[in-house]
C-alpha cells in the first residue's frame, strides 16, 4: 500500500511525522508533542497522524528509539571500534563529542529533562546510563586496565561528558579541539602519539570554520 498518498491528498511520512515531532522535543519538551500542533507545523490533517502511529505514546516511543539508537549506540559502537592504543580508542570516543550525527547533546538533554517527569523514560535513560559506562569500561580492560579501574576511568569520562550537556556548555570547537590531547592524557594516563592526533584532527577540521553554536 502507498504510505504517502490516498484520495484525500498527501498525508506525509512516518519519517515526516518523527521528525517534526523531534523537533518540537528540543524546542519546548516532552509537553509539546502534540499531534495537533504537529499536523498544524507539517500542514498536515490530524488524522493523516494515525497512518504511522498508533497514538501519541507510539510517537513518544519512536522519540526514545531514535534517541537510543543514534546516542547510545554510536557511542557504544565508537568505544568498540579499532584501535592501536588506548589513546586512540579515546579519540574515537571523542568523535562522539565532536560530531552530532553520531551524538546528538540537545536530544540527549532534551530526553534527560523528559526523564525527570517520566518514570518510564527514566528507566530508559539509566540503563543507557549503564551501557554506555560498561562500553567504556570494557574499552579500558581491552588495554589491560584492571576491572576496578577501569569503571572509575569510565564513569569519569561519562559524566564529564553529562555534565556538558546538562550545564548546556557552549564552547568554541577550536577551543575544545585544543584541550583533546590534554584530556585524553588525563583519562586515560596515556599520551597519545601525534599520528593519532592528526588522524583525528583531520576528520574534525571541518568544524573549526562552523558556527559555535551548531557545534555545542
Amino acid at each position: 500500500m502507498d504510505d504517502t498518498t490516498n484520495d484525500s491528498g498527501w498525508r506525509g511520512s512516518r519519517d515526516l511525522w518523527l521528525q517534526a515531532a523531534y523537533q518540537a522535543l528540543l524546542e519546548g519538551g516532552v509537553d509539546a508533542v502534540k499531534i495537533q500542533p504537529l499536523a498544524k507545523r507539517l500542514d498536515l490533517s490530524r488524522t493523516s497522524f494515525y497512518w504511522f502511529f498508533k497514538d501519541r505514546v507510539a510517537l513518544l516511543d519512536a522519540l526514545v528509539s531514535l534517541w537510543r539508537d543514534r546516542n547510545t549506540g554510536n557511542l557504544v559502537g565508537r568505544a568498540e571500534a579499532y584501535a592501536e592504543t588506548i589513546a586512540e580508542a579515546m579519540l574515537n570516543v571523542f568523535d562522539c563529542w565532536l560530531d552530532p550525527e553520531l551524538f546528538d547533546s540537545r536530544l540527549e538533554f532534551a530526553v534527560r529533562s523528559w526523564a525527570l517527569q517520566s518514570p518510564e523514560t527514566l528507566a530508559e535513560v539509566q540503563r543507557a546510563d549503564t551501557r554506555r559506562i560498561e562500553a567504556l569500561a570494557a574499552m579500558f580492560t581491552r588495554f589491560g586496565h584492571a576491572p576496578a579501574g577501569a569503571d572509575v576511568r569510565a564513569r569519569t569520562i561519562y559524566l564529564t561528558q553529562i555534565g556538558y550537556i546538562s550545564m548546556q556548555t557552549r564552547e568554541d570547537a577550536g577551543e575544545r579541539l585544543k584541550r583533546i590531547p590534554a584530556y585524553v592524557e588525563i583519562f586515560t594516563g596515556q599520551k597519545p602519539e601525534q599520528r593519532e592526533l592528526d588522524r583525528f584532527f583531520a576528520r574534525h577540521a571541518s568544524r573549526l570554520d562552523r558556527d559555535p553554536a551548531e557545534r555545542a
